[in-house]
């Protein structure tokens, strides 16, 4: 027995080693390749029963959940491995990259209380830093603090957004209760994304990201004004309070009055109408005045963040090239220690592991059998 328990500390410390080289990077590791591959597989194996963890995993109780039940997607590349052998050329062409990148698509699911807002308010919040918006943070009366979201939880996946939504639509079936009055879906406009959620989560409100529609506006404000004039955001803080009110239409059509001027250039045009286009499209999406009425958020934050320290802070780092099964294995224990369920995956993993070994479920260790251990332990010692 005590043998038994020595082995199984000694996992532990071997997966604490997994973890370690997990942060510090494959490219900096100055171990042989044989002892790289084996901390590899050794991650692979850590990561075995992510998928099966969160299918099981309980949902927050009832009497701590918000009102909103809250969705979100969003796309970003992780770069792969070259698996081709085809020689590089010396110089690379027009469009080409050095390296392929995968799309891990990332989803958020949580509940919020309802957090009711103004126009100006938001954007005051949108053009925090600009001389006006200052000035008019100074005298905003105070605000009552920002609801956090509940239950928050991230995953990333390379394997398509159809088996991202089949998983998220799972869980949205779990987190499900008398208490969810709303439900509110965010992405960043991507039509693929958009489509999934009209197929598949269809009981959800979709909303366009209000960063993305404000990106869109400075876009047309450099095309029209120019970057470096002094007019520009006083120009954005007009057409945003339309947007924000419910009135996006109008600003549809001002664009498309200016883009007839005939003193602008191919390029500005190109740019005034992608703004059109975009907003055209996205138009059932941003009814940013219901939104804020009924306390909904209209942001992609948290999936934004989310593709940041999830995927491109520890994917992206300098020479660093993946492969898929690699890619995803890390993706998925970095998904459980960001949902601070690191200590409640390892064991379930551990009960796993002890299943598939000696289909039995594993027997704690009694409290006679420790007490001689640490006894033997000072002895040793």
């Amino acid at each position: 027995m005590l043998l038994g328990l020595a082995a199984r500390l000694g996992r532990v410390f071997h997966h604490y080693r997994i973890i370690r080289r997990e942060h510090q990077g494959a490219e900096t590791n100055p171990e042989p390749l044989h002892i790289q591959a084996g901390i590899g597989n050794g991650v692979l194996e850590d990561a075995t029963d992510v998928d099966a963890f969160y299918e099981q995993k309980a949902i927050p109780p009832p009497e701590t959940e918000g009102s909103i039940l809250v969705i979100q997607a969003d796309g970003k590349g992780v770069p792969m491995v070259r698996t081709d052998s085809a020689p590089q050329s010396a110089r690379r062409g027009k469009g080409q990259k050095r390296t392929k990148k995968k799309e891990a698509v990332v989803t958020a699911i949580y509940t919020i209380e309802p957090y009711f807002r103004t126009a100006q308010e938001v954007i005051n919040a949108l053009l925090r830093g600009e001389a006006a918006g200052e000035a008019e943070q100074s005298v905003a009366p105070s605000r009552p603090r920002r609801p956090t979201p509940v239950g928050k939880e991230v995953r990333a996946t390379l394997a398509g957004k159809d088996v991202a939504f089949e998983r998220l639509t799972r869980r949205v079936a779990q987190r499900e209760g008398k208490y969810i009055r709303h439900r509110a879906a965010l992405t960043d406009g991507a039509e693929p994304l958009q489509r999934q959620v009209n197929e598949r989560l269809s009981m959800f409100t979709l909303i366009l990201d209000i960063i993305h529609a404000v990106e869109y506006l400075w876009q047309a404000a450099n095309a029209l004004l120019g970057e470096t004039n002094p007019d520009r955001t006083a120009w954005v803080r007009e057409y945003l309070s339309l947007i924000l009110s419910g009135r996006t239409t109008e600003v549809i059509q001002a664009l498309e009055e200016r883009v007839e001027d005939p003193s602008l250039s191919a390029s500005q045009r190109k740019a005034v109408n992608s703004t059109i286009g975009y907003y055209r499209r996205n138009l059932p999406y941003m009814q940013y005045d219901q939104y804020l009425a009924q306390g909904w958020p209209i942001g992609t934050g948290v999936v934004e963040g989310a593709c940041g320290h999830l995927v491109k802070d520890r994917m992206e780092q300098s020479a660093m090239r993946w492969t898929r099964p690699g890619a995803q294995a890390v993706l998925d224990l970095r998904a459980v220690r960001i949902n601070d369920d690191w200590d409640e995956y390892q064991r379930f993993h551990r009960h796993c592991q002890h299943r598939r070994l000696y289909d039995t479920r594993p027997v704690a260790i009694p409290m006679a059998e420790t007490f001689a251990f640490s006894q033997a332990t000072q002895v040793v010692a």
